[in-house]
């Protein structure tokens, strides 16, 4: 049977980013799990992976990677600038953990959420609604942190009102010498933050995608409100906003850095994030696939090890 035959000419047809090339897709999901970390031609030198055996690592190992780079530009004496996602989330309990054993103070750290839900109009929840990102983030990172967190200033929500100076900001922070770091998770649809990739078909060319700093009020895809559906909602579908307010690739490819994790894995064999993972590391840069850029700069993306599959049919 020809699936993807199958996609012209049926309802899914317009439901997939229109620049998906589908027979690419299934050749990059037809890798052997073992060749997962094979550095490819459009890879930058100093991009890598790390694979981890279970969550619990995984957890550990991403919240270290995130506290040693708030450590060492502390020692170094410079400014850091951190963008900064909820999802995954298990990982700042651990940087929490080890900033606080290191005794490691973050007033050097400017903190940008990458992105917030929001309305058509570009508003969000209120900070104390438990949904909220920031409401998230206060609780999972600059809360526990204490005595040594981020200064409330230095932190930067993507509301409609603070989003727009995200630019300027940045751009200031790095005129004074601080480095930019962003930590990410990669959407079932291959977004970063939540620039989604149908978002292509608005731009004329690949250095324009390149150069959109944010959006207020961007439209989700059903794929990534399903996702949240059972990573953040309790498979409540109907609790999900069905837009956000985020970041764009101008901010992001800015990094210096990126630190990513790849964690969308359930029991009995199942999971969501396996096709997203591949697509990132062997599609090519493109502006149809978001995250296929990832690879191109400076960074480590810690992985579970199952996603790396066989990514074969089975009946669970």
């Amino acid at each position: 049977m020809d699936f993807l035959g199958t996609v012209k000419g049926s309802m899914l047809e317009g439901f997939y980013p229109k620049g998906w090339d589908f027979a690419k897709i299934d050749a990059c999901c037809s890798n052997p799990p073992e060749s997962i970390e094979e550095p490819q031609s459009f890879w930058n030198k100093d991009f890598g992976l790390q694979k981890c055996e279970n969550i619990y690592e995984f957890d550990m190992v991403l919240g270290h990677e995130i506290a040693l780079e708030i450590k060492k530009a502390r020692d170094e004496g410079r400014k850091l600038i951190m963008i900064l996602p909820v999802g995954p989330m298990g990982m700042y309990h651990w940087a929490v953990y080890f900033l606080k054993a290191w005794n490691v103070s973050c007033d050097h750290v400017y903190g940008f959420n990458m992105d917030e839900w929001a309305d058509g109009e570009g508003n969000t929840l209120e900070p104390t609604n438990t949904a909220s990102f920031q409401y998230a983030m206060q609780d999972a990172f600059y809360g526990p942190l204490g005595e040594l967190t981020v200064p409330e200033n230095q932190r930067n929500f993507a509301r409609k009102d603070n989003l727009p100076t995200y630019p300027e900001k940045i751009a200031k922070l790095k005129a004074e010498g601080a480095k930019m770091i962003t930590v990410y998770g990669i959407g079932r649809m291959c977004h970063i933050a939540f620039w989604e990739p149908f978002r292509a078909e608005e731009f004329s060319s690949f250095d324009e995608w390149k150069k959109q700093n944010y959006t207020l009020g961007t439209q989700l895809h059903p794929l990534t409100i399903e996702q949240n559906a059972i990573t953040s909602f309790k498979s409540r579908t109907t609790l999900v906003p069905c837009r956000a307010n985020t970041i764009g690739p101008g901010l992001f490819l800015q990094s210096d850095k990126m630190i990513g994790g790849a964690d969308g894995a359930f029991n009995r064999g199942m999971n969501w994030q396996g096709m997203s993972l591949w697509m990132t590391l062997r599609y090519g840069p493109d502006m149809w696939v978001t995250s296929s850029v990832v690879p191109t700069l400076p960074g480590k993306l810690f992985y579970l090890k199952e996603l790396a599959g066989p990514l074969v049919a089975e009946c669970n």
